[in-house]
């Protein structure tokens, strides 16, 4: 946990610099490099220090930082840039009420352009990075499977394959499986085994596979150690990967819509 503490201040810290360094960047390819007399640099640089730390509470309230997501896909980029076009909204703001008057619109274009680039870069080179260091042993989060399945087989590969910070150390299955090893991953036994499992592993993640039936007993688990309980949609039969957590009045909800309906 330590490492991944870690992992995430370096990780709020750079991003931090680069958003100040992108506008940097911004202001010297906009006035030249020299320091402007017209548009003095040292009031624009205590503007965007100050709008820094607004725009990474944008950034945690968009769920950003958590790297056992993908920093590659569509979804993470077009947050990337909404979080960007509110920290140059913030920037302008600040600097109109602290000095009356902003007159480069095209800096704040390339300020975003850079900070967009730079920052989906950096996102992508850091969480493949951070990854790798959580990966390795010992496991900054040992993760213990329950199900011998296939749903749990595709699910240890993509975790072993992208380096997933919940790395699967074991697996326990309620009915008994013959398998010994799935991808590499032993399978102990039975879930009377789970208590022993829980503190030979140092388990701190329990992704739940198969065994409905046992849901309420291994949520109660997780909650009496403190560990984090996952559920695949499979063991409730729903496998066309179209279910989504939203919200329903402040309630969380699994819901699977019909195509076409947005509501």
């Amino acid at each position: 946990m330590a490492r991944h503490r870690f992992l995430l201040f370096l990780w709020l810290g750079s991003d931090a610099l680069l958003f100040i360094g992108s506008f940097v960047l911004a202001y010297f390819v906009r006035v030249g490099w020299i320091f402007s007399s017209n548009f003095p640099f040292a009031p624009f640089l205590t503007i965007v220090i100050v709008t820094a730390p607004l725009w990474l509470i944008i950034q945690i309230s968009q769920r950003t930082f958590r790297l056992t997501e993908t920093q590659t896909d569509l979804r993470h980029f077009l947050s990337l840039v909404w979080s960007n076009v509110v920290g140059i909204a913030l920037f302008s703001l600040a600097y109109f009420f602290a000095y009356d008057l902003f007159t480069s619109r095209l800096l704040l274009v390339e300020a975003l352009l850079f900070s967009t680039i730079i920052l989906w870069i950096w996102h992508m080179i850091f969480t493949f990075i951070a990854r790798r260091s959580l990966w390795r042993d010992p496991a900054a989060f040992p993760t213990l499977i329950v199900g011998a399945t296939r749903e749990a087989a595709k699910l240890i590969e993509m975790l072993q394959r992208r380096k997933n910070p919940l790395k699967p150390v074991a697996i326990l299955d309620g009915r008994g499986t013959s398998l010994m090893t799935l991808h590499g991953v032993p399978v102990i036994g039975k879930l009377d085994k789970l208590e022993e499992t829980l503190e030979r592993f140092h388990i701190s993640h329990l992704i739940q596979c198969s065994d409905l039936e046992q849901s309420l007993n291994l949520l109660s688990v997780c909650r009496n150690r403190s560990l984090t309980y996952l559920l695949l949609p499979s063991v409730l039969g729903i496998v066309e990967r179209d279910e989504r957590v939203e919200s329903l009045e402040n309630v969380a909800v699994m819901i699977v819509r019909p195509q076409g309906r947005s509501a």
